[in-house]
């Protein structure tokens, strides 16, 4: 009887360990040569509140922030739930090469760490991990990260101002200046409509017109599209 109480002690022990707040030290690095990316959303979160969800169907809040980088939405979702949030830490855009680090605070029950931002000049690409189990021992921990595709537009790469808003066809913006015009589009449809791994762009080398609007030295990529470093306090 000595030997189960003890035992039954110690799982009880164990579990509320494992949902014991965190402080967490968030370093998120663009590895791109020529992609931004858009205001970064960052959350600690249970196992049920997540922020996207591979060959699942993109939710609204998603896909705002797939197609026009617009975070608004989902930090509203993961205030609702509970989520520990930090938003923004590169105070905008974050270039190729550059690096920003937020610190976060997760409470109980918040172990798993998720990341968003969009890709430009993408036309609903976005860099993204779900739900990473948050470890329990202190620590520097790194994980790469991959450019999704919310499946919401189809990959036109036509730089087209205005286009930010859901259900409008086009790449918002080129943030590098590095990208050509008058093209006639790479595609006009999209055969996987679920979230899935982005196929990277195309491009090309005619600035003044050719299939896309994209550079082929600049704007082509392949996974991963970003490094997370986390330190567990």
């Amino acid at each position: 009887m000595k030997a189960s109480a003890f035992t039954i002690a110690t799982l009880l022990t164990v579990a509320s360990q494992s949902t014991m707040a965190a402080e967490l030290d968030v370093k998120i690095t663009n590895l791109t040569k020529g992609l931004y990316f858009t205001p970064v959303l960052i959350t600690a979160h249970d196992s049920e509140d997540k922020l996207f969800e591979v060959a699942t169907e993109a939710s609204s809040a998603l896909q705002a922030m797939a197609e026009g980088g617009d975070i608004s939405a989902l930090v509203t979702q993961a205030s609702a739930s509970s989520s520990d949030i930090a938003e923004n830490p590169a105070a905008g855009l974050l270039a190729p090469a550059a690096s920003a680090t937020a610190e976060l605070t997760t409470t109980d029950g918040n172990e798993y760490l998720s990341v968003t931002a969009m890709l430009l000049p993408t036309n609903d690409g976005f860099v993204g991990l779900d739900s990473w189990k948050v470890p329990s021992e202190a620590g520097t921990y790194t994980v790469y990260l991959n450019g999704y595709d919310a499946g919401t537009e189809a990959n036109n790469e036509l730089v087209v101002e205005g286009s930010g808003a859901p259900g409008v066809l086009g790449i918002p913006a080129a943030p590098g200046a590095d990208a050509g015009t008058a093209g006639t589009g790479i595609t006009m449809g999209d055969t996987n409509t679920m979230v899935h791994i982005h196929p990277g762009s195309l491009g090309d080398d005619d600035l003044e017109g050719g299939n896309s609007d994209l550079n082929n030295t600049v704007h082509r990529w392949l996974n991963p599209v970003a490094k997370l470093t986390v330190t567990v306090k």
